[in-house]
C-alpha cells in the first residue's frame, strides 16, 4: 500500500515537471513562454490561457495608487512578471479564477449594500407620507398676471398651509400639477420649495404668494380656464433645515438600478 502510495505521488511530481513555465525573467523571456505553452494547447484551451495571463498579469495593476504617486509602471511590471514566473497552464488558470471569484464576490458585497441602502430609502419615503399628511395645502393657487413693462406674464403660486405636524418647520418642498378635468395628460408638472421666514410653528396657518421666474417653464404654460392647480407636499425641513420627512422617494434612475440589482444579485 505504502509503495503504491509513493509512486502514484511520484507520478504526480513527474507530471507537473513535465509542464512547460511561464519564464517571468523578463519581458522577452515571458513573451517566448506564452508563446511555447500556447503552442502546446489546442483551440480554446489556447484562447483561454492568452485570457487567463491577462487577467492575472492585470491584478497587478493598481491604477488608483499610480495616480496618487505611490506605485508607477515600473514597478507594475515587474509585479505582473512576479506573478507569472514560475506557473503553468494549469496554474495561471487556478489564479485566474481565484482573482474572478474574490473580484465577484466584492461585487455581490457592494450590490447588496446599495440594494439595502436603496430600499431603507424607499421605505423611509413611504413612511413620510403618513407624517407630511399632517402639512395640509388648504387651498393652492396658479395664475399668470400681465406685468406693466414687460412683453411676458409673470406666473404667480398662492398657497394656504396649515402645520398640523408636532414639529416647527424651515422650508416646504411642493409638485404641483395643472390638469384640467377629463384630459389624461397634465399642462404641467414641476417641484418648487419655499424657505418660511420665521418657520411655521405647529398648529400654524400661513399664506404664501410665491413667484417663480418669468423665464421658467411655469411661465410658458397655457392652459384652459377650466384647468386646476393641485399641490402635493413631498418634503418638510426642521428647525435645523435637515430634512423632517421626505417623501419623493427613488429618482427614476434609482428605481431602474435597484432592479438591475435584485435581478442580478436576486437571493444573495
Amino acid at each position: 500500500m505504502r509503495r503504491t502510495a509513493i509512486m502514484f505521488i511520484s507520478a504526480l511530481a513527474l507530471s507537473g515537471c513535465g509542464q512547460p513555465k511561464l519564464d517571468g525573467s523578463s519581458d522577452e523571456a515571458l513573451q517566448k513562454s506564452i508563446t511555447k505553452i500556447s503552442e502546446s494547447l489546442s483551440g480554446e484551451k489556447k484562447e483561454q490561457f492568452k485570457s487567463d495571463v491577462q487577467l492575472v498579469a492585470l491584478s497587478q495593476l493598481d491604477l488608483g495608487r499610480m495616480l496618487k504617486g505611490e506605485t508607477n509602471a515600473t514597478t507594475a511590471r515587474m509585479n505582473m512578471l512576479s506573478v507569472l514566473d514560475g506557473k503553468t497552464a494549469d496554474e495561471v488558470a487556478a489564479e485566474a479564477r481565484r482573482i474572478t471569484e474574490e473580484r465577484e464576490a466584492r461585487e455581490r458585497t457592494q450590490a447588496v449594500a446599495e440594494i439595502n441602502d436603496l430600499t431603507e430609502k424607499n421605505k423611509k419615503s413611504e413612511a413620510a407620507k403618513s407624517q407630511l399628511a399632517k402639512f395640509t395645502v388648504v387651498k393652492s393657487r396658479f395664475y399668470l398676471q400681465e406685468e406693466k413693462y414687460s412683453y411676458k406674464p409673470k406666473p404667480y403660486i398662492e398657497l394656504t398651509v396649515r402645520n398640523d405636524t408636532d414639529k416647527a418647520i424651515s422650508r416646504a418642498y411642493f409638485k404641483g400639477t395643472i390638469a384640467s378635468p377629463g384630459r389624461s395628460v397634465p399642462w404641467y408638472v414641476d417641484d418648487f420649495n419655499y424657505e418660511i421666514s420665521g418657520g411655521l410653528e405647529p398648529g400654524e396657518t400661513a399664506d404664501w404668494v410665491l413667484a417663480p421666474n418669468m423665464f421658467s417653464d411655469w411661465a410658458k404654460v397655457r392652459a384652459t380656464d377650466d384647468a386646476v392647480f393641485t399641490v402635493e407636499v413631498t418634503r418638510l425641513d426642521g428647525a435645523d433645515k435637515k430634512a423632517l420627512y421626505d417623501a419623493t422617494g427613488l429618482t427614476e434612475r434609482e428605481q431602474k438600478r435597484l432592479q438591475e440589482l435584485k435581478t442580478k444579485y436576486a437571493g444573495g
